[in-house]
């Protein structure tokens, strides 16, 4: 039995309730979420680091001229005052690293290539930078 008094507030409540339903439904469309299914950071790295880190992150992986060698990934937390650089080790997996000034980049900007050829979201290509970040961060160096 409904009261008199009550008829006006019925409607009410369950208009902000379909209302608070749909501005929730379409803030998780604007906040893409990481696919649980993102590769392992150890299938990441042999995927796309080892050709040139070398499958023991140590930096002996081929690299065609005018490439230098690169770093050992394994003394990261060492040369960093005995901390793994969480947000270094993101920013370059994200951004790639420094130009030189007339030479090409000296690694990828895997952020861009996560997000361009495999067509990740922003969620998607964040996940596997901390997949990759904490990979490398299990293997270093006592």
């Amino acid at each position: 039995m409904i009261l008199r008094g009550t008829r006006p507030v019925m409607p009410c409540a369950l208009l902000g309730l379909i209302v608070s339903v749909s501005v929730a439904q379409e803030q998780d469309k604007k906040t893409p979420l990481p696919s649980s299914n993102s590769p392992s950071g150890g299938e990441l790295y042999k995927q796309h680091c080892a050709v040139c880190h070398g499958d023991d992150l140590k930096g002996s992986g081929p690299f065609p001229p005018p490439y230098r060698a690169p770093p050992d990934l394994t003394t990261l937390a060492r040369r960093h005052g005995g901390k793994f650089p969480d947000a270094f080790v993101g920013k370059a997996l994200r951004n790639g690293v420094t130009m030189p000034a007339h030479g090409p980049a000296e690694m990828p900007v895997w952020g861009t290539e996560f997000a361009g050829n495999e067509r990740l979201n922003k969620g998607q290509v964040e996940q596997r930078v901390k997949n990759l970040t904490n990979y490398i961060k299990s293997l270093q160096k006592e």
